[in-house]
């Protein structure tokens, strides 16, 4: 379980054209910050404003990614073109095979077939599994997942765990829902799954049956899987089993057969997050015949490497999952899919080439200092809680103190050299580094926990929290403008990337992180009045979002978003609490643009989330995303908090100033 920022966004640039601080453009004076905040400084920018026909949603994560595109896509030309070291060759035969559409056309289904051959092979549960082994070892998201990570209650040692899957939709209750939209949404996945077995040489009676078997398939496993909202409970998906515990609960499923395929060794002990969908699923393995598991297997391992097939797969898979689901009227270049896929095959090689150019060295210093400012405002923070007793600060205070920090890139990178790289072979390419990163995962069993390690490249504009590690991660990527400007004024900073580490932080505390502890073990370290104190107050947070309508009669789910929610409350105010720090060192400075520091320091955290979405995506996000719509994530948290307040002279019963007694005081 790692707490991040929205994964919808994936890199950032170092673009040294961008403009610094606050941008006066951006404002909607008309809309008064006591009416709507976000709107009020992102207004003109939201009136202006057009999404890329490519893209589903833009802000200044899009602005980011986009600026750091041109600097990965010089970085795999060159690699291409003239490589400077062997690591940058491998990046450049990657991306080479993957922008060979000539070669890609000419091959057809060749590269596929003998994997599509091996479905033949399902004829009951134990080649079922077998089979099904096989194609997750690719990455094929059939039937379940199984991964290698920490122990939640023993973060000295790695354990294997499976968790449910085996879906083509987003989540459960796509397949469960029966409003109109809803159904419409399965239709036309239905639809396209049959357009995929047609061009997989089904003829089209046969195959919109065959798609009517994988839709029928598929709601059973989703009818049987846990909803987002209950897995956020992390003690309700810790279930510790041997294999043979798990064989008595969910019978009818060879597991150790399926592990040995899959490439892991014997187990002692695994975790089942979700013992019922396997239990599920192992009746599921005998009764449901072996031609409806041939159709649903092929439909997954289409669906797994579409954008490595002819164009015609391509265009059908974003014909579903980039019109329908996203709203997109057209599909990115193909240098970007292809340029995205190297990205993830070989993240740290390109790491390692998108440092050396685009990463100023003293960003790591300044940001260092700032999240040491920060950590300090928390403690502050937690000492003047009226709320908690002193055993749990106590304890809170030891875990704000074991905090580890990682800062631009990692210490140590990953070695690719065991992973094979063949010119004009690009399905084989992808197919081949998903098995080098499985492999790498599996690998960790037994051995020492790797604290070297990072979960996420360098080249990402994102950030996380690791509740097992108990540390906050902060990429390269996001240390750019207007998140990080070594230009920009501190009221700016802290508002913007003091904001992202503050929230980080409090996901150490938020309603998932609280429950480890400073070793990063999932344990009860609150006294029972303190929990219940602490419950009272994110129960505030949770129905003020839950009111939010993200779309005309679509709410945003306060339980599902509640950890991101509390980290936005939390990682403000503590970033506020650190500005005024660096204040009482350097001096408060003078009014700027119009706008007192105060003032500046809002405006910096509206102004870095400024972001317009389609319809299609906003549905899709509030179904499926822990964090709320960006408008929320400004407007529910400033409503919480007196500084903004006093900052813009809110009165009392304003939209943007909550009553007393509906506001929550959490960190």
């Amino acid at each position: 379980m790692r707490h991040t920022l929205p994964l919808i966004f994936s890199a950032v640039a170092l673009v040294a054209a961008a403009p610094t601080g606050i941008q006066p453009a951006h404002l909607d004076t008309g809309v008064s910050p006591h009416q709507d905040f976000f709107r009020h400084a992102n207004g003109t920018w939201l009136k202006e404003t057009k999404i890329p026909a490519d893209l589903s949603s833009w802000g200044a994560f899009n602005e980011l990614r986009e600026g750091n595109r041109t600097i990965l896509r010089q970085i795999m030309d060159e690699a291409v073109a003239k490589p400077a070291s062997p690591l940058a060759a491998k990046v450049g035969t990657f991306y080479a095979a993957g922008m060979d559409t000539a070669a890609i056309e000419k091959a057809g289904l060749k590269p596929l077939q003998g994997r599509l051959d091996s479905l033949k092979a399902v004829k009951d549960a134990a080649s079922l599994a077998t089979v099904a082994a096989k194609l997750n070892r690719e990455s094929v998201g059939a039937l379940f997942g199984a991964f290698v990570a920490q122990d939640d209650k023993d973060s000295t040692r790695y354990i294997l765990q499976l968790t449910q899957g085996g879906l083509g939709l987003p989540d459960r209750d796509y397949y469960l829902l029966t409003d109109a939209k809803s159904v419409e949404l399965r239709k036309a996945y239905e639809a396209h799954l049959g357009a995929m077995l047609q061009l997989l040489g089904e003829t089209p009676e046969a195959a919109k049956a065959g798609a009517a078997q994988v839709l029928a398939l598929e709601t059973k496993l989703a009818t049987a899987s846990m909803s987002l909202t209950d897995q956020r409970d992390p003690n309700a998906i810790y279930h510790k089993m041997t294999p043979a515990d798990l064989a008595r609960q969910a019978p009818g499923f060879p597991w150790e057969a399926y592990l040995h395929t899959l490439g892991v060794k014997p187990q002692k002990q695994l975790l089942v997050r979700q013992p019922g969908f396997f239990k599920a699923l192992g009746q599921m393995a005998g009764s449901v015949p072996a031609a409806q598991w041939q159709t649903y297997l092929k439909v997954r391992l289409v669906e797994a490497f579409a954008d490595q097939l002819p164009e015609a797969f391509v265009k059908q898979s974003f014909a579903f999952h980039g019109k329908v689901l996203n709203g997109l009227p057209e599909a990115e270049a193909r240098w970007k899919k292809v340029q995205s896929q190297t990205d993830g095959a070989l993240g740290e090689i390109v790491g390692q080439l998108y440092v050396a150019k685009a990463f100023a060295p003293e960003a790591k210093v300044k940001m260092k200092a700032m999240i040491e400012d920060l950590r300090a405002a928390l403690g502050d923070r937690i000492r003047q809680l009226d709320w908690m007793t002193e055993p749990t600060k106590k304890a809170a205070l030891e875990k704000l103190a074991a905090f580890n920090v990682k800062v631009g890139y990692p210490d140590k990178w990953i070695d690719y050299t065991k992973l094979k790289v063949t010119p004009g072979q690009y399905l084989e390419n992808v197919a081949a580094s998903r098995v080098f990163d499985l492999e790498r995962n599996f690998d960790r069993l037994g051995r020492p926990i790797d604290r070297a390690e990072w979960g996420m490249t360098p080249q990402t504009v994102n950030a996380y929290y690791d509740p097992s590690m108990n540390e906050i991660v902060f990429p390269a990527g996001i240390l750019q403008a207007p998140f990080f400007d070594l230009k920009a004024d501190d009221a700016v900073n802290y508002g913007a990337i003091g904001m992202v580490i503050g929230h980080e932080m409090t996901h150490g505390f938020d309603d998932q992180g609280r429950q480890y502890d400073a070793k990063g073990n999932l344990r009860d370290w609150w006294t029972e009045a303190d929990a219940k104190a602490y419950n009272t107050r994110t129960a505030l947070v949770e129905a003020q979002y839950n009111a939010f309508e993200a779309l005309p009669g679509l709410k945003v789910n306060g339980k599902l978003t509640l950890g991101e929610n509390i980290a936005d409350l939390g990682g403000l105010k503590i970033a506020f609490e650190a500005l005024k720090k660096q204040w009482a060192r350097t001096g408060k400075p003078a009014p700027k643009d119009g706008f007192t520091p105060e003032q500046r320091f809002f405006l910096g955290y509206a102004q870095s989330w400024r972001f317009t979405a389609r319809d299609e995506a906003v549905r899709n996000r509030v179904m499926t995303d822990p964090h709320s719509p960006a408008v929320f994530r400004v407007n529910g948290p400033l409503s919480n908090m007196p500084e903004f307040f006093e900052a813009f002279s809110v009165p009392a019963g304003a939209p943007m100033r909550r009553a007393d007694k509906d506001r929550p005081t959490i960190w």
